[in-house]
């Protein structure tokens, strides 16, 4: 019998359980196709663009993968700073 390790926890992995899908509906959701197409610069996002075609590309694609992810942290990030208040010492919060 073999006992297998449990399962590393990940507490400090913002990506640790979020799927690729859940990442992609959520910068649709968050900057639009148009916008998602100018910030990560691939055609699945820019032409015909839909989360099928998209996870397809992005399965096959570790360079891209790791740019969605990356833009996905940084919407991750952007949204808690707002949500404390914006940025400290800027009059009219922008």
């Amino acid at each position: 019998m073999t006992d297998a390790p449990p399962p590393a926890e990940q507490p400090r992995n913002l990506l640790h359980g979020v799927t690729l899908e859940a990442m992609v509906r959520a910068l649709e959701a968050h900057y639009g196709w148009d916008e998602l197409a100018r910030r990560v610069p691939i055609r699945c996002f820019a032409i015909d663009p839909s989360v099928k075609s998209s996870l397809t590309f992005l399965r096959k694609t570790p360079w891209a993968r790791e740019k969605v992810e990356g833009l996905y942290l940084f919407m991750l990030r952007e949204a808690r700073r707002s949500q404390r208040g914006g940025v400290r010492g800027s009059p009219g919060g922008g």
